[in-house]
């Protein structure tokens, strides 16, 4: 067994620029001597020197045989999991993986509702037809939990000839479900679960925390190592556990979403994280978990203000939770989610992670400190104080729509013939085209849906706050493209 303490790819990427070869391949910068020289040194000749592609001595991640493999191997080791895949395409580009990896067209996939659109994507792509469960939903947050074992079983005995299951675990703001009940359930059925870990893969590495996919037995998990692992946006590793889906067939679908440029700046940057996570993991979670619960704490102690903790478990959807996650309820304030980031950001300069209508979300991790989290609770008791008069008579009711009528297949629905219509005329039409809100990028409707009076009315309410709607072809979304009507000849 290789010590975890090792990072062969990372290690393997000094070494071959600390022996100063001569670059005849690309990138044409050369390690910057032929970039913008402003550019070059701000990011610095070191991550210029392993900005390098796949030539024999520093392998190929579309056929790895050395130190990717080697750092791969690592990986699944410390992720429980029987093969660990890099990708550079994100979380999307894995989430993608796993679903054509397990489906082609006609095939059937159950999946939530507060799917990101990735899933959607996929579905397009693979001419899957989406069983859809509903999410478990918090009426006081306004917000999507997980999918429940019931609904799960409900859902298989009703398709037995799925090909895959999807949950979300846990969701982007922190909520795990009963996920192993959920894949013990999948498996009898020997239909392979497929799980959306991007907020989740500091859990494998703290028993505080949710059950990780690997270590529930789910069988496929897209895992964001550059959300909460430490590593570079846009590097994301796909667990496997072999069984009902092989790792020829995984690595084969991966290679065909991946470019042949791939940057060895976000393998490497896998790779150290990986070795921190794993090494280090249990000791700086638990110092990130203090700090969030402090925090937590201190917020709680504002007036109307709420910030969520462990008292929100007690449903299979909502049967576990990570408290560095911090949703916080602004609606008691008389104000948007939305109007509390434009707040923050004006007067503290402070980024949240997410709002929507009633909530913002932000996230604790390693890389915080003190200095930072007293700030925001310092912001929110300002805030809190300056809105006390508006409080409670205008906190916002909370609305989900409820999900569409699915008239056609997602691919077939991109595919048809179609028109560009009003958007404020399309109530009773057939979309074909998906919007959502995102963050985090639930779709309010997609291809195939038949769109409701509802829909428009929730748009125009998200719009109207000032949160980010989005999908449409036409950015204005004063216009949408739906299916085609033809008419009868007289």
């Amino acid at each position: 067994m290789t010590s975890q303490e090792q990072t062969p790819l990372f290690t393997g990427l000094v070494n071959h620029m600390n022996r100063k070869p001569i670059q005849f391949h690309i990138p044409g910068h050369k390690k910057g001597a032929g970039m913008n020289p402003d550019f070059r040194a701000f990011i610095g000749d070191n991550a210029l020197g392993i900005d390098l592609i796949n030539i024999e001595p520093l392998d190929d991640l579309h056929h790895p045989q050395g130190m990717i493999k080697q750092a791969q191997d690592l990986a699944a080791e410390a992720f429980s999991a029987d093969y660990t895949f890099f990708s550079v395409q994100g979380t999307s580009g894995a989430i993608m993986t796993m679903v054509l990896s397990v489906c082609g067209p006609g095939d059937k996939i159950i999946v939530p509702r507060n799917i990101h659109k990735s899933v959607t994507t996929a579905i397009i792509f693979s001419g899957a037809t989406p069983v859809f469960i509903h999410p478990e939903v918090d009426n006081e947050l306004g917000i999507s939990h997980g999918i429940t074992p019931e609904a799960v079983e409900k859902a298989l005995s009703a398709n037995p000839d799925a090909k895959g299951v999807l949950v979300i675990n846990p969701t982007y703001f922190g909520i795990a479900a009963d996920l192993k009940r959920i894949v013990e359930i999948a498996h009898t059925f020997e239909v392979p679960v497929l799980v959306d870990e991007a907020h989740g893969v500091h859990i494998h590495f703290h028993k505080a925390l949710p059950v990780s996919a690997m270590d529930a037995g789910a069988d496929l998990a897209a895992t964001s190592v550059h959300k909460l692992g430490g590593s570079l946006t846009q590097s994301s590793v796909l667990n496997l556990r072999e069984g009902l889906v092989s790792h020829e067939r995984v690595q084969s679908i991966l290679s065909m979403l991946t470019t042949t440029s791939t940057s060895y700046l976000l393998l490497a940057s896998i790779d150290a994280a990986r070795k921190h996570l794993a090494v280090n993991g249990q000791g700086f979670i638990d110092e990130t978990i203090h700090l969030a619960n402090k925090t937590r704490d201190a917020i709680n102690r504002i007036p109307n203000l709420y910030c969520v903790g462990s008292e929100i478990l007690g449903s299979e959807a909502t049967f576990d939770y990570d408290p560095t996650k911090l949703i916080i309820s602004v609606k008691n304030l008389g104000l948007t989610g939305y109007d509390v980031e434009l707040w923050l950001r004006k007067h503290y300069r402070i980024e949240v992670e997410l709002s929507d209508m009633y909530n913002i979300l932000c996230i604790i991790t390693p890389g915080d400190k003190e200095e930072e989290t007293d700030t925001l609770v310092e912001a929110l008791d300002k805030l809190a104080w300056e809105r006390s008069s508006y409080a409670i008579q205008k906190s916002v009711p909370v609305k989900i729509p409820e999900i569409p009528l699915l008239s056609m297949s997602p691919r077939d629905a991109f595919y048809a013939d179609t028109e560009v219509i009003p958007f404020q005329e399309a109530s009773g039409r057939i979309s074909a085209e998906s919007i959502m809100v995102y963050p985090p990028g639930i779709p309010i409707f997609i291809p195939g849906e038949i769109i409701t009076a509802d829909n428009i009315q929730y748009i125009r309410e998200n719009l109207k706050t000032g949160l980010p709607v989005q999908g449409l072809e036409d950015e204005t979304l004063q216009s949408i493209r739906v299916i085609k009507e033809h008419k009868a000849f007289r």
